[in-house]
């Protein structure tokens, strides 16, 4: 194994122990590759990722490899390390690490880190948060989510879903934000889905950002059936591109723009511009070409700026006022109310 080197970066110092260890065996990317490629990117990715809680996802022998999702934060860390408390959909806490500058990437990318989810709240959220306290079926608290100021729709291709669908799908989705009033961003997942986002005003939490997404979800399939759905049952999609709206449930964490993907292939999730989404090819976003990309073309997210989501918002409660229910949630969430019944279709027929 190489020595280790020290990088000094934000007024700290990194220690990256084997620089020389392949991460990426495709071109051969090695730790190092992966830590000048974050160095390249400071600037746009803090301008997204800068402050907010992470979960990592290590592979300390490479793409690849065997790995693991870690919340929390090692008991041995730097002195200057920042954490900030974060809770599961049960109100389990535990101590995540803080993307507050580079050092705090670069420190995680030397222990494996191939990936880093990120929570739509900012360190500290939960605690200032003064939203009303949310209740169960059952009648049992929440876990508060804080001040949520990001909208996160997931397009989820369906089999037989090509690119071209999903491009296709997200204009579509981007039309309807811009008929709201809302600007809405796009960028490649680093695997087969687009990512499409909306920076928000910092007035609403985790439980009023879902259900605006729904009613995005649903409208939009009123709009389209036959491209998008708003099913959460797969068994219910057919060839059709899926809205993740369930990426907005409260504690859920979305792989990060501009992160290197665990891929042997290095590929990148990428913000794009809608201009440049029709000539992309997301495999050749990597490591290896997205610094280029970023200096020709700059960040296209660089003049994001907050939305108000109160259009899906009312959309959301004429939904609720024509008797819809709130769509499902995922298995790991208490059951909610006004929420169907979690039984696949199929087999809630039989019964």
């Amino acid at each position: 194994m190489s020595k280790a080197i020290e990088i000094e970066t934000d007024g700290k110092v990194v220690s990256i122990s084997n620089p020389d260890k392949v991460y990426f065996p495709t071109r051969g990317e090695t730790k190092l590759d992966l830590v000048r490629y974050y160095q390249a990117v400071a600037e746009p990715i803090l301008r997204t990722m800068g402050a907010r809680p992470v979960l990592l996802e290590r592979y300390p022998d490479g793409a690849g490899g065997k790995s693991w999702f870690q919340k929390r934060v090692p008991k041995s860390v730097p002195d200057w390390l920042r954490t900030t408390t974060v809770e599961t959909p049960n109100g389990t806490t535990s101590d995540a690490l803080v993307a507050a500058d580079l050092a705090h990437i670069l420190w995680a990318v030397n222990l494996g880190c191939l990936g880093f989810h990120v929570w739509p709240t900012h360190a500290g959220a939960a605690e200032a948060s003064t939203a009303p306290v949310v209740y169960d079926a059952a009648g049992n608290p929440l876990p508060p989510t804080g001040v949520t100021d990001e909208l996160r729709i997931d397009l989820d291709p369906s089999p037989g879903i090509t690119f071209d669908d999903l491009r296709e799908a997200a204009v579509r989705t981007r039309n309807l934000f811009s008929e709201l009033g809302i600007d809405a961003r796009v960028k490649t997942s680093g695997s087969r889905g687009l990512h499409i986002y909306v920076l928000l005003e910092p007035r609403w939490d985790g439980y009023q950002v879902r259900a605006a997404s729904i009613a995005l979800a649903r409208e939009l399939e009123r709009r389209h059936p036959d491209l998008l759905t708003a099913s959460w049952w797969k068994e219910e999609r057919g060839r059709r591109v899926f809205i993740d709206y369930n990426q907005n449930a409260p504690h859920r964490t979305v792989f990060g723009a501009w992160c290197v993907r665990p891929k042997v292939g290095g590929q990148v999730s990428t913000p794009v511009s809608w201009d440049d989404l029709g000539a992309i090819v997301p495999d050749e976003l990597t490591l290896s070409t997205v610094p280029a990309r970023v200096e020709k073309l700059g960040d296209p997210w660089a003049d994001r700026t907050p939305q108000s989501i109160d259009p899906l918002l009312e959309m959301s409660q004429r939904d609720m006022d024509a008797g819809l229910m709130d769509a499902p949630w995922p298995p790991v969430y208490p059951k909610m109310p006004n929420e169907p019944p979690r039984v696949q279709p199929s087999k809630a027929r039989k019964a």
